[in-house]
């Protein structure tokens, strides 16, 4: 396949991959068909099948893409200029923002609820949060950070849990431009427990702000 070709199958995986997302996150997985899609994107269901084969493939590029992987959050986890704890709750409200206004990201996290209606294995996307989580909280231990007795395995693990319950909750019941809001009060009841030697209420000022005001566009309070 030739260079041109090669583009043309891409932004059209790509059109196919967008316009599922919107459909998947706006009526779910069962109440969207191929036909949807199609229709969304402009494109003809042959097209769907040749690129993605069937639904379920298309569900599982659209938790792939986003939801299962985070690419967008590398630079952040790995800045070593802000303290780990820091980086854990700035990592925390990219991925508010993300859940709140991002499509892909969106559609990843419903179609991830709604796993058992789908005739295929999604990825876990919680596994690669807790460990990021819990390295983490072993950096900020190993730096001083951390309160005494905070462990870092099982501590990620709640937190990790946690975090994406409080995401769902908020949503359902009050919306997604409330995420940020509700995950700031999150964290200043959560923070002072495991951080030692800073003020908990900066770390989370700074963390939201750098978000907020940042490139990516941020989530209102």
């Amino acid at each position: 396949m030739d260079s041109t070709l090669q583009e043309r199958a891409r932004v059209t995986r790509r059109s196919l991959l967008e316009a599922a997302a919107r459909l998947f996150a706006e009526q779910g997985y069962a109440g969207t068909s191929v036909n949807d899609v199609s229709a969304a994107s402009g494109r003809t269901s042959g097209s769907v099948y040749f690129h993605y084969a069937s639904k379920e493939g298309l569900a599982l590029a659209v938790v792939r893409d986003r939801f299962a992987t985070w690419p967008s959050l590398a630079a952040r986890y790995a800045n070593p200029a802000t303290p780990p704890l820091e980086r854990l709750v700035t990592l925390s409200y990219e991925a508010a923002r993300a859940l709140a206004e991002d499509t892909l990201t969106r559609a990843g996290a419903r179609l991830w609820a709604e796993r058992d209606t789908i005739d295929a294995p999604l990825p876990d996307p919680f596994a690669l949060w807790t460990t990021a989580a819990t390295r983490l909280l072993a950096q900020a231990r190993a730096s001083g950070h951390l309160a005494y007795r905070v462990r870092p395995a099982p501590t990620a693990c709640i937190l990790v849990r946690s975090f994406f319950g409080l995401c769902t909750l908020t949503e359902a019941l009050e919306g997604p431009q409330r995420i940020t809001h509700r995950l700031t009060d999150w964290w200043h009841l959560t923070l002072p427990c495991l951080q030692r030697g800073a003020d908990p209420a900066e770390t989370v000022r700074r963390a939201r702000a750098e978000v907020m005001n940042g490139a990516a566009p941020g989530v209102t309070a």
